[in-house]
């Protein structure tokens, strides 16, 4: 008889089946099974949520929602997870290269696991033995034995792997590329891909997953990043998208489009979503536009997701997660310092807890707000924020078709020493992208109120508070060391620093100084600006071929490189990017000095550069 049925049919009463036994059994809570800034324990009973700004991970008792401590855990934590049904915390540090194991009760230090480099979200097995911890860079998913406290194996995970979710019989890994969205499947047993599913080309900051516990699905938030596009209603697009886990089975991945889900209300900037214990409901933040989405789960293979409801929830919402009874969705609000429970009924809220002082100054404090913000005056249409390209003040790994030609996304790392801005050197201070607001790209009612001055030309520091705050945030950003240079330089590094500063070379004649760069502050006649051969590359290049020397600290996970991204690796910039010894001499070099040059480019910085504030409080202008 069962020749009768087709494949769709027997497809269907399979679900329909696997949908009956999840609904009749009751959903066992896993704590830590997917990665976020906040957690829940397994017993419902503790949150704890890690704070980017203040270096610390707060624990909050549920029964009172009452703040039971906070614990200094070191600079920039992002994944914080609960270890089994313990009450123990494992926590990501990504700015000290760490996963730390505490006690929530006492807050006491359990022990810290070295790694690599950059740890951004961490995992724990139901029994609590074992830790699956993403390295940002290079890219890798570190497994850690909770009772050693010691790595065990590394996998390579794929470029800027940061999202990371265990399957919910425990068997598999999901993994998301940060600047791709690329989700991974990876064997526990082996180590090796199972299965993959790419995004679109434009598909970009996937940085955090879900899977669902009753259904073959896997939930993550991205933005897409249309590069052709520098027009704020036509660049940046927010989305959900829904891997399907069963092999070969029709349509592998969809994305459901943010931008209209709301009942055609524009969202900006998704960073989580949570789901709930039962897989029926997904909540989903955006950072941009402040706001939260609450989301049927769909049985349909098609539309996947329905809109409930929405509300706004505060200042830079950046992790939601759902208690283990279903009756509460914390929401983390970073720049207000505090997580909202709300009731999953309707939203409605239960408690405001401050998890956190604020730690940054009033006026960084305002521009973090401005930066992040998709909302007026910085935007007209609520698509776009500063963050969509600069997330922490780290590159989106793009290179825009802008109206003056390709230009690469650069950090922000060290802003505040190495002015002029852009590749084409073409502001001096952060507050002349007030043009930047006012323009097409962000339509935005903008900071001052009245004339701007044109780039390069009187400043506009001090026409607007908030201008001048948004400019503050974004000079804060400074340089971590290379993981490239933990032991010191190696012996290749050692070789390349020297042909580095050869006179024949010729590098550091550009490349000079503590930032490695002559870029600096200076009035518009004397600003700085050289034509390496790179000018012509790019037929729609309406300000080149000169450009601004971009400091080299950080250079490592930085690529694609050169102005025009066109340079896929290091060795690319001195042999298939350089082909008249523009920038710097390098024809005559051998394979292996090459080879030796980027072994010195990726162990920048060694030390941190000295800051010559005077330097950088004397800007010449006319």
């Amino acid at each position: 008889m069962l020749s009768h049925f087709s494949r769709a049919t027997l497809r269907s009463v399979s679900l329909f089946l696997v949908t009956l036994v999840a609904a009749c059994s009751p959903h066992a809570a896993q704590a830590g099974a997917s990665n976020s800034l906040m957690d829940i324990s397994a017993d419902g009973k503790l949150l704890a949520c890690s704070n980017r700004d203040s270096g610390t991970v707060t624990v909050v008792s549920l029964a009172n929602h009452k703040v039971l401590r906070e614990i200094q855990v070191g600079k920039h934590p992002e994944g914080v997870s609960f270890i089994g049904d313990s009450h123990n915390l494992a926590v990501a540090v990504y700015g000290e290269d760490k996963v730390l194991l505490v006690s929530a009760p006492d807050g006491g230090v359990i022990g810290a696991v070295d790694v690599f480099d950059e740890p951004y979200g961490v995992v724990s097995t139901a029994d609590g033995s074992r830790l699956f911890v993403t390295l940002d860079y290079p890219g890798q998913i570190v497994e850690i034995d909770t009772k050693t406290r010691k790595p065990i194996r590394t996998i390579e995970a794929g470029p800027f792997a940061r999202g990371i979710a265990l399957g919910p019989k425990g068997e598999r890994l999901y993994v998301t590329e940060f600047y791709t969205s690329t989700v991974r499947a990876f064997d526990i047993e082996s180590g090796k891909v199972a299965d993959e599913w790419k995004g679109s080309s434009t598909d970009n900051l996937a940085r955090q997953l879900v899977v669902n516990p009753r259904r073959p699905k896997v939930y993550l938030s991205h933005i897409r990043s249309r590069v052709n596009e520098a027009h704020g209603s036509g660049s940046i697009f927010p989305y959900v998208a829904v891997p399907d886990t069963r092999p070969g089975e029709g349509s592998r991945r969809r994305r459901v489009p943010m931008d209209t889900f709301g009942q055609g209300r524009i969202t900006a900037n998704p960073w989580e979503v949570g789901i709930n214990p039962d897989g029926t409901q997904l909540y989903i933040v955006f950072a941009g536009t402040n706001e939260l989405f609450a989301a049927n789960i769909e049985d349909d293979d098609y539309r996947e997701l329905v809109f409930r409801r929405m509300i706004i929830a505060g200042n830079n919402p950046r992790a939601v997660r759902v208690s283990p009874d279903d009756q509460t969705v914390y929401v983390y609000n970073a720049l207000d310092f505090q997580v909202l429970a709300l009731k999953t009924s309707d939203l409605s809220n239960v408690a405001t807890i401050d998890v956190t002082t604020n730690p940054l100054t009033s006026e960084v404090h305002r521009g973090k707000i401005l930066f992040y913000s998709a909302l007026p005056p910085m935007v007209g249409r609520r698509w776009i924020s500063c963050s969509s390209c600069h997330p922490d003040g780290q590159p989106d790994g793009r290179t825009w078709k802008n109206p003056e030609g390709l230009r690469n996304t650069q950090s922000f790392a060290g802003m505040a020493y190495t002015h002029p801005v852009h590749w084409s050197a073409d502001r001096d201070e952060v507050q002349d992208f007030e043009h930047t607001i006012r323009g097409p790209l962000m339509q935005g009612q903008g900071l001052i109120r009245g004339a701007v001055n044109p780039p390069l030309g009187k400043l506009n520091k001090g026409l607007s508070a908030d201008l001048d705050a948004l400019a503050a945030y974004a000079d804060s950003h400074d340089f971590s060391l290379s993981p490239h240079s933990k032991g010191g330089l190696s012996d290749a590094a050692k070789r390349g620093r020297t042909i580095f500063f050869s006179e024949k070379a010729n590098c550091a004649s550009c490349h000079s100084g503590p930032f490695l760069t002559d870029s600096k502050p200076l009035s518009p006649d004397k600003l700085i600006r050289h034509d390496v051969g790179t000018g012509n590359d790019d037929p729609g290049e309406k300000m080149g071929p000169a450009y601004d020397t971009p400091t080299l600290l950080g250079l490592y996970r930085t690529g694609p490189w050169l102005h025009h991204g066109k340079a896929t690796t290091l060795a690319e910039v001195f042999t298939k990017n350089n082909p008249n010894d523009k920038h710097g001499v390098t024809s005559h070099l051998k394979e292996n000095d090459i080879s030796d040059l980027v072994e010195f480019l990726k162990a920048l910085p060694y030390e941190q550069p000295v800051p010559d504030v005077a330097r950088v409080s004397k800007v010449e202008k006319k």
